[in-house]
């Protein structure tokens, strides 16, 4: 799934420190420093200054997470179109993927579908919807709405996790991409 080789991080996850590390990249998985914490422990290398090869290895750590570590990831995620968006209260990545999906442009009725989705996806499965919006428009993400809240819980766990990599690896390219100054 590499996007870009060439794209090195800075600073070099492989010469960071645990502090260091989990400084720069323990918000690349929404609240849950934890992950990039595993995946420092797990043993960083050159290759991992790349963002693809260190999105790898820190989504294997979420798949080695137990349910509960997931479900608790899944859980740190803000609604989509949601209150704490109206109100200013995601992370700046949370806010910038949300916009450049257009969530932030919904009508009033788009607003209210989202907020029906979001209740009943989370009346049932116990975790908010998580999708990678990257590429995707408001239309496009109500209508996965639609289609996931037929699948089973085991499914739409793993379902979440997967989105919640991809989140991941396209944040790792962004900071990449656009380095801190």
């Amino acid at each position: 799934m590499s996007t870009s080789t060439s794209l090195t991080l800075s600073p070099a996850p492989s010469a960071c420190s645990l502090e260091t590390f989990t400084q720069h990249y323990g918000d690349v998985y929404e609240h849950s420093p934890w992950v990039a914490e595993a995946a420092w422990k797990e043993g960083l290398s050159q290759k991992h200054d790349a963002p693809d090869a260190l999105a790898d290895l820190m989504g294997l750590m979420l798949q080695r997470a137990t349910p509960e570590q997931q479900i608790a990831v899944i859980q740190a995620h803000p609604d989509l179109a949601g209150k704490a968006a109206m109100s200013g209260e995601l992370t700046q990545d949370s806010t910038r993927e949300q916009a450049g999906a257009g969530l932030d442009q919904c009508t009033p009725d788009e607003f209210a579908r989202f907020e029906q989705f979001n209740a009943d996806y989370k009346g049932k499965f116990g975790f908010p919807f998580v999708i990678a919006v990257k590429g995707l428009d408001r239309h496009a993400i109500l209508a996965a709405f639609e289609t996931r809240l037929s699948n089973g819980l085991a499914e739409e766990r793993e379902t979440a996790i997967k989105e919640i990599i991809r989140i991941a690896r396209f944040r790792l390219n962004v900071r990449a991409e656009q380095p801190l100054s």
